[in-house]
């Protein structure tokens, strides 16, 4: 990574950019650590009481594969390998603060309990600042001298093709579930609230929108970042569905099908993650 950012006339990855990117992802995994451990009992620890249980690990899972997504584009060199996370990061963050507006009776602003009402305004907070912060480093990223590095090694076929199904279908459900929440909601395998369909939707509109980023892309060195959140993302909802699968309306096959989406996701990940730099690798 030190020669290639070396190399005159390529764009690395400047250090506004690159410090949001880590404390992102600590926010996430403190988000995520809230939501998998105290899964039950967010009316006390989180900004907003989210019921059943299932979605909220549906969402600490997906704050947890953000991580690895930020985490590994901060300490990218170059812009160009870190890029895929961050318009994905600005598209999430601003739906998000959206649904909060829209929402905001919702949230524990008022709440008597203080571990409550801290979250809910440390969430106002941090969803009202990262978008600004996010245009603004993006602002100076796109400033800063230099273009791109020669592409490196194509995606298989196969894997173009996946990712691009998954993204597309990603992007289309969860603008349906953000925007007609009580029309497309119904479809979702276990109940879901206006607000917690918008949520969700965020996330689907997010992952989707990267992963059609990294389709266009078309270099496995430039979608490291995402593979890991794929990885992490399949994992983590598997476990959110084994822990509450007497939630799953196992006899919808919606339920089957976000089960073979998840199990698409993760070869892909598996797949697209830098294996051959791994020590006893060629």
């Amino acid at each position: 990574m030190a020669e290639e950012a070396s190399v005159p006339g390529v764009r690395s990855l400047i250090r506004p950019m690159r410090w949001l990117l880590y404390a992102a992802s600590a926010l996430v995994f403190l988000a995520g650590l809230q939501l998998s451990l105290l899964t039950e009992q967010t009316d006390t620890y989180f900004a907003w009481t989210i019921a059943p249980p299932l979605t909220a690990a549906f969402l600490g899972a997906a704050y947890w594969a953000a991580v690895p997504v930020e985490l590994i584009a901060a300490r990218e060199k170059l812009w160009a390998k870190a890029r895929v996370a961050v318009p994905a990061i600005w598209l999430f963050t601003t739906l998000t603060l959206v649904a909060t507006l829209v929402h905001f009776d919702r949230f524990h602003f008022s709440s008597l309990i203080a571990s409550a009402q801290g979250a809910a305004w440390f969430w106002l907070a941090i969803y009202a600042g990262v978008p600004v912060a996010m245009l603004l480093a993006g602002w100076l990223q796109l400033r800063a001298p230099g273009g791109d590095p020669p592409r490196g090694s194509p995606a298989p076929s196969w894997m173009r093709v996946l990712v691009l199904g998954q993204g597309g279908g990603m992007l289309v459900f969860g603008a349906g579930l953000f925007l007609l929440p009580s029309v497309v909601a119904p479809l979702w395998p276990w109940p879901l609230t206006t607000l917690t369909s918008r949520a969700i939707g965020a996330w689907l509109i997010g992952i989707g929108f990267a992963a059609l980023h990294a389709n266009r892309e078309n270099d496995l060195s430039r979608i490291t970042p995402l593979a890991g959140g794929y990885v992490v993302f399949a994992v983590g909802e598997l476990v959110a569905l084994a822990r509450y699968a007497g939630t799953v309306n196992w006899a919808a096959p919606a339920a089957w099908i976000y089960l073979a989406f998840l199990l698409s996701i993760l070869p892909v990940g598996l797949a697209a993650l830098p294996i051959r730099r791994w020590p006893g690798r060629s």
